[in-house]
């Protein structure tokens, strides 16, 4: 069963082409007509499918649109051309603690992460001790999470959208969560949710990553497909491509 396709996707983004110092000096220039845009192009015609239980890798440089993609496809951003279709509820994880309100606890924060997710008070009740026991808070879950660090809150985070077992997992670099125990375990559950037949979109530039969990690669640069297909063959192309360019003294970072 087909759960993603995404068919010609382009999104352009309006940049203002003015070096603008106040909010005053923006709007003069909005109601004088004098206000200059450039148009920046983050995806261009990129077209794929995603079967159930399939497990797809996105990969490229900084700036390659792949952080762009995962929003396009949770729904976040709408696409300046082309359409996106999507079989199954989606819990994207991109900014982990970005619905948490900072003045509730950690607890309440459960309840509130989980009904913007769309998850019933019911069934978030009958999750909500498995939510404290992964995130392995203890005592700390009674407290307003302004005092948490952002390991904690990024723990908490994890633990709500990976044990409400979504149909479609959307993540950007998260294996990265909390310490190396936590993260042990973290990829243990992805795992688990991956053998359990959950559909997972995944950007890492960790390729170890890519080429163990995943069962496809799409590969982007400057917003458009160089790739997509078998993990093995495209991971061992990008690769290549990455160290002939800093062989020429011209490759990048990995860190986006």
């Amino acid at each position: 069963m087909e759960m993603i396709r995404a068919d010609h996707v382009s999104m352009r983004f309006r940049l203002s082409a003015d070096r603008i110092t106040s909010m005053k000096e923006y709007l003069v220039r909005l109601v004088t007509g004098r206000l200059k845009f450039k148009e920046f192009g983050a995806l261009s015609d990129v077209s794929f499918a995603v079967q159930k239980g399939e497990v797809l890798g996105i990969i490229g440089h900084n700036g390659a649109g792949k952080s762009t993609l995962l929003k396009v496809i949770s729904g976040i951003l709408k696409p300046s051309n082309g359409s996106v279709t999507v079989h199954g509820n989606i819990v994207p994880m991109l900014e982990l603690g970005s619905g948490f309100d900072y003045d509730m606890t950690g607890r309440e924060n459960i309840f509130l992460n989980g009904a913007i997710l769309g998850y019933s008070k019911e069934f978030l009740t009958a999750k909500c001790q498995e939510i404290i026991d992964f995130s392995e808070l203890g005592e700390f879950i009674e407290e307003p999470i302004r005092n948490y660090s952002s390991g904690m809150m990024m723990r908490l985070a994890f633990s709500i959208a990976t044990v409400v077992e979504p149909e479609i997992l959307i993540v950007d670099e998260i294996l990265a969560v909390g310490d190396a125990d936590f993260q042990a375990k973290s990829k243990a559950r992805m795992l688990e949710l991956m053998g359990g037949g959950t559909t997972v979109l995944m950007v890492s530039h960790t390729m170890s990553q890519i080429r163990e969990l995943c069962d496809k690669v799409l590969w982007l640069e400057h917003g458009t497909v160089q790739g997509y297909g078998e993990t093995a063959a495209l991971c061992d192309k990008y690769e290549g491509k990455l160290n002939s360019s800093k062989g020429d003294g011209n490759g990048s970072t990995e860190n986006e």
